[in-house]
């Protein structure tokens, strides 16, 4: 029998917990969080101690939705708003996916931009 999709949504809310213990977004390192949905990626930069998002990006209005390729644009275009309001360095957020995929293009062109983490 396979895991039920309740079950695997169960798993990645408490993969997620366990990683926002630990990771916190600073004025000057701040949090690069990333959602993914079934159809869109959705990234953020975001102050955690004043509670701000700085800058966002997702696959909304983009041809291609819910590849590996737009999830490389959206990286692109994350690390492109990041610098452009000067922000050099974060801490990257999975939102509890796992490391592999479309999370791993994502964050690999966001570095090859210009953003460090």
């Amino acid at each position: 029998m396979g895991v039920s999709s309740k079950d695997k949504v169960t798993a990645r809310r408490r993969r997620h917990f366990r990683v926002r213990l630990k990771v916190k977004g600073t004025a000057e390192r701040p949090r690069l969080s990333v959602y993914r949905s079934l159809n869109h990626m959705y990234v953020q930069i975001i102050d955690d101690v004043s509670g701000n998002t700085i800058v966002s990006a997702s696959t909304l209005g983009q041809l291609s939705q819910g590849n590996i390729k737009a999830a490389t644009d959206v990286g692109k275009k994350i690390a492109e708003k990041a610098l452009s309001a000067n922000i050099k360095q974060v801490v990257f957020d999975r939102g509890g996916c796992l490391y592999h995929g479309r999370i791993k293009a994502l964050a690999e062109s966001a570095r090859e931009a210009g953003l460090v983490f």
